[in-house]
């Protein structure tokens, strides 16, 4: 198996308001290994986005802690790549200055040499190519799709190359036809650089069609619940989803998502048989 990179332990975040304590999430742990695709899954309101802000520094836990690479995280940092469901492009720079930001920040503070400054724009100029933007290098936020802004944001948080690429409901504001071609793009960038990624999202299918592992969330507080193993090829097309095996996986998911109406529906057909014994 491969190595531990990212290991969430007995997480707990409670927030303070003036009608009293919310607790968002309840002594949530798990671990993920080098290069894993793991999805968090479950409805809105469960603490999938809080919990993945505290993993990106962005949050402080109230109990329990997160260890990356075996360090404490404690703020933001370029070992972690973060994607949300809006891109958050800045309208006055092109494509290729927005995957670059990050890079004037750090010449800025003289924390690259020369050689890595080429290295990074070499690199920001191979992740465009690879998500089909290379011609578009010069284009403004404004003049793209929203697929092809959600692009130049992935690029972004891959340019510096992080342990682990995290993704808050990326695709949610697209379209389905381009959220299906966003999901098959993830899934190549993923096989050709090696990202470890973690996904949120409340879409079963993708869920399914994107992890190899998926962590299933319920709300009040949040907590995971269960976790399904995708057991599928890894080279995956859209036609997975009509095979038998993924609407096993499908239906082993929707189990622990929706588990009070499963056992209201059986215990309901238990019922209904034991009347009609009766009578």
């Amino acid at each position: 198996m491969n190595e531990e990179i990212l290991k969430i332990d007995s997480v707990t975040k409670v927030f303070r308001t003036k009608a009293g304590e919310i607790a968002a999430l309840k002594e949530v742990s798990f671990s993920i290994a080098k290069k894993e695709f793991v999805c968090i899954l479950g409805p809105s309101g469960c603490g999938k986005s809080t919990l993945l802000a505290i993993i990106a520094g962005l949050e402080a836990p109230t109990v329990g802690k997160v260890l990356l690479d075996g360090k404490l995280v404690t703020a933001p940092g370029v070992d972690r790549g973060m994607v949300f469901q809006t891109d958050y492009l800045f309208p006055w720079l092109s494509v290729f200055d927005n995957v670059c930001f990050g890079l004037n920040l750090r010449v800025n503070r003289r924390r690259l040499s020369p050689s890595d400054k080429q290295a990074f724009l070499d690199r920001c100029l191979c992740l465009l190519d690879l998500v089909g933007l290379s011609q578009f290098k010069d284009t403004y936020p404004k003049e793209l799709s929203g697929g092809m802004r959600q692009r130049v944001a992935l690029v972004r948080a891959l340019v510096n190359q992080p342990k682990v690429l995290l993704m808050d409901e990326p695709f949610g504001a697209l379209d389905a036809q381009t959220r299906e071609e966003m999901q098959e793009l993830l899934l190549t960038i993923r096989e050709q650089q090696g990202t470890t990624v973690l996904f949120v999202t409340h879409d079963v299918k993708e869920a399914i069609f994107l992890a190899d592992r998926i962590l299933v969330m319920r709300a009040h507080p949040g907590k995971i619940v269960g976790e399904v193993l995708v057991s599928l090829p890894k080279v995956r097309n859209r036609e997975i989803v009509l095979d038998a095996s993924f609407q096993s996986i499908q239906k082993e998911v929707l189990k622990l998502l929706y588990h009070r109406a499963w056992k209201m529906i059986s215990d309901h057909n238990l019922n209904k048989i034991a009347y009609s014994q009766k009578r």
